[in-house]
């Protein structure tokens, strides 16, 4: 059955993740539609990693629900699996395999997957490489190449398995500054063009030029939202404003 066109993709209610007795992520209600980026910004150790880990499950929530295209993927029985080849991740330390080649690292998902053959899983990977100015790189291996160039490759690798969204944790975070701006080029691109982007970042200017909505997580909590010309311009919450003084 399709998805309603104006139900979101994801939604999130009451979500809660505790490390031991400290409470991580406290009761977090969010809504990422199609097509749109969210970025999610806010002081370190907020919470927004671990709420984006909670997203694709590699973090397990305590608590609330998380529904894809309107089933919840916490209930017993769901297909977690199929989930996360429908939801990309991208992380701060690219986790590329070492001893796979960068065609290899493309490829291996979408043939160990059955969605693609091999042939058709090179083939993808070769025009995403290309898109990037990275297809003379196919043979080689991840310790080769610089920071910006393998977190580039990160993005090709979720892209290949055609996700209905990606998460990105941070992903310039682990990079030296002048590698920052090609990784910011192509995401800028991929939500030009319609991705469905949940970016967890300190990139400030690049979200308020990028994003279509922002989330502020403040000890574990959604404590505003709203458009970027809102949020950055006119922000009502003074714990957001006391955030913006410091970091613009």
């Amino acid at each position: 059955m399709a998805d309603p066109a104006d139900a979101p993709l994801l939604e999130v209610r009451g979500l809660v993740k505790r490390f031991g007795g400290r409470v991580v992520v406290d009761g977090i209600d969010a809504d990422v539609r199609r097509g749109e980026a969210v970025f999610v910004i806010g002081p370190s150790g907020s919470g927004k990693s671990t709420f984006l880990r909670c997203l694709n499950l590699l973090e397990r929530p305590d608590a609330g629900a998380i529904r894809f295209r309107g089933r919840d993927i916490l209930a017993r029985g769901a297909d977690v699996d199929r989930y996360r080849r429908r939801v990309g991740m991208v992380f701060q330390h690219f986790n590329l395999f070492p001893h796979l080649t960068v065609l290899r690292n493309i490829t291996l998902a979408p043939t160990l997957t059955g969605r693609l053959s091999r042939p058709e899983a090179e083939a993808k990977a070769l025009a995403l490489l290309e898109r990037i100015g990275l297809a003379d790189k196919r043979d080689a291996y991840p310790p080769q190449l610089s920071g910006g160039q393998k977190q580039r490759i990160a993005i090709v690798r979720a892209l290949a398995m055609a996700p209905d969204a990606v998460l990105f944790d941070e992903p310039t975070s682990a990079l030296d500054p002048e590698m920052v701006g090609e990784v910011l080029t192509l995401m800028k691109d991929l939500a030009a063009e319609g991705l469905t982007m949940v970016v967890v970042t300190h990139e400030i200017a690049f979200a308020r030029e990028v994003a279509d909505r922002i989330l502020f997580i403040d000890h574990g909590r959604v404590a505003a939202e709203g458009p970027p010309a809102t949020f950055f311009d006119a922000p009502a919450n003074p714990r957001v404003r006391d955030f913006l003084a410091k970091v613009l």
